[in-house]
């Protein structure tokens, strides 16, 4: 039975009876469902290192030439790589703006509903970046369009951590909802392992590419990075229709009618995520870069939030018009400025990474005399980055409710104070470290202290996403806090938009350590802001 008919968790004898086992059956399948949701939204950070390599090393000649994007006239080296970022940036845009929408799902279609249309969505992307990738000739709009498919997988962050806390007696939210997000967030790394073994196959056929991995001249199946998801997902679509619940609460009518309902909300979630993306694409004349970046982010949001007040069922918009309330306590705009600096940067870097490694230290831009070359070259002694990729996002995922542990033992505004002091650090020292290898004719020698660093910053980005999340249930009344939760979760997710964008302005101007360097300047108002309101002797309000 999908929709049960009592549902009382705070009921020890209803908890202890039945409640318990639903709750955790749930749990077993939402997590990997959510797990596949973040691989699949934030693959395109490999996707586009593998195009690029294809693109830059295969035997064939330049695969992948994307000309007509620019005139007809090919890439020079770096704006193509600048270019190449545009694929995570858009997922990560789409997968941000899905978000808020999906705040709201739950209670007007259902959990079991949400989760299995959620997977079965997530298989378009999959199955369609499969066959985009067996074809050379493949346009460029088309990897588009299927990046901001992806973005559903973001989006479903939203609506499963809202599910499960439905679930679980308050007493367990923590742990319930921890171990949610916590394995979600994993399935970056999960797919960061996986994809650099998956491509050294004919697991599904077609024919490979030839082109330089890890150093040597081999064949690759990049199209197996897409279609590997196709069976996994459509085994957890199956286990979510059957496995999961609606609750009594969420009057969500029929099967059809909610799906009806999910489906609204969605378009009105890519309405503003695609007006966003045209915005993104389109030129803008001499109007400054990194201003456009978030001019088209504040478009997304504005754009979304005025479709679901204007253009949503009566009860909907009730609903909405209630929890707007919390856009005139203050602390709603602090709190979304802190979170971002963890679960964005997190979620950023996360979707940047491959690649970042890959533009610094596997190509040489200067000549032994170290004047630089009049274009790139490859580094035939680049570190193998694949064995090393997803080990950044795997710690910055897992040491997530350690955050939240000492935020528990020693205060969530200490917490995140002195995170922040070494967030900021291990910045700039990576910065550094990508200023060395972007000036040598040996970049590699500065890749071990770099990767350390971004491990480092990793692992902050989790602690101070497990703090600050603790931070907002002291600061905010039991109304505001849910809202407060859903909002701030919903920004910080751009950051797996503003990250690669930025980093490709950089890219392709020949700095990309000045990126770095503007996120430590970034974190250094977050310092600033917390100690402000909440770390300071006689702090507004300490936490």
């Amino acid at each position: 039975m999908t929709r049960l008919e009592r549902w009382d968790v705070e009921d020890e004898a209803f908890w202890d009876g039945e409640g318990k086992r639903i709750a955790k059956r749930n749990l077993l399948i939402s997590v990997p469902n959510l797990l596949c949701a973040f691989s699949v939204w934030l693959y395109w950070g490999m996707l586009s290192k593998y195009i690029q390599n294809v693109h830059f090393t295969s035997a064939n000649g330049k695969l992948f030439d994307f000309t007509f994007m620019n005139d007809g006239l090919p890439y020079a080296d770096d704006a193509y790589r600048a270019l190449m970022f545009t694929l995570p940036a858009v997922a990560g845009l789409a997968g941000a703006t899905l978000r808020i929408p999906n705040s709201f799902m739950i209670a007007i279609a259902g959990g079991r509903n949400v989760k299995f249309m959620t997977t079965l969505l997530l298989i378009l992307p999959a199955l369609g970046a499969g066959f985009a990738l067996r074809n050379p000739d493949t346009p460029f709009t088309m990897f588009i369009l299927l990046a901001a498919l992806s973005g559903v997988g973001g989006g479903a962050f939203a609506s499963s951590m809202s599910n499960i806390s439905f679930f679980f007696p308050k007493r367990m939210q923590g742990l319930s909802l921890g171990l949610n997000a916590g394995l979600g967030n994993a399935g970056v790394s999960v797919m960061q392992f996986l994809l650099p073994w998956i491509i050294t196959f004919g697991l599904f056929g077609g024919d490979p590419y030839k082109a330089v991995f890890s150093g040597q001249m081999r064949d690759v199946w990049i199209h197996n990075a897409g279609f590997v998801w196709v069976p996994i997902l459509g085994f957890l679509v199956v286990a979510a229709f059957l496995g999961m619940n609606n609750l009594p609460q969420h009057k969500t009518g029929s099967t059809f009618v909610a799906v009806g309902k999910f489906l609204w909300l969605t378009v009105l979630g890519y309405l503003g995520a695609t007006i966003a993306i045209v915005l993104l694409l389109a030129p803008w004349g001499g109007f400054p870069v990194l201003l456009k970046i978030f001019v088209v982010l504040i478009v997304a949001v504005v754009t979304t939030l005025a479709a679901m007040r204007y253009l949503t069922p009566r009860e909907t918009k009730e609903n909405l018009v209630g929890q707007f309330a919390i856009f005139r306590n203050k602390h709603t705009w602090v709190m979304t400025w802190l979170y971002t600096m963890t679960f964005g940067s997190f979620i950023g870097y996360a979707n940047a990474f491959p690649k970042l490694i890959s533009d610094v230290f596997g190509v040489i831009r200067v000549g032994a005399d170290g004047l630089p070359l009049a274009q790139t070259v490859a580094n035939a002694n680049a570190p193998a980055a694949d064995h090393y990729i997803w080990i950044g996002a795997g710690v910055g995922a897992l040491i997530r409710p350690v955050g939240g542990w000492l935020a528990d033992k020693l205060g969530g505004a200490r917490v995140t104070q002195w995170n922040t002091f070494i967030m900021i650090g291990a910045t700039i020292g990576a910065g550094y470290f990508v200023w060395l290898a972007n000036r040598s004719p040996e970049p590699e020698q500065y890749f071990l202290p770099f990767l350390l660093l971004f491990v480092l910053l990793f692992a902050t980005t989790g602690i101070g996403n497990g703090s600050t999340f603790r931070m907002i249930p002291i600061i905010f009344s039991k109304e505001q806090a849910g809202p407060v939760l859903g909002w701030t979760s919903a920004i910080a997710a751009y950051g797996a938009y503003l990250i690669p964008k930025i980093f490709a302005t950089q890219i392709k101007a020949g700095t990309p350590e000045v990126a770095l360097y503007g996120f430590a300047g970034y974190y250094v108002t977050c310092l600033v802001v917390n100690w402000w309101f909440y770390a300071r002797k006689n702090a507004e309000i300490p936490c």
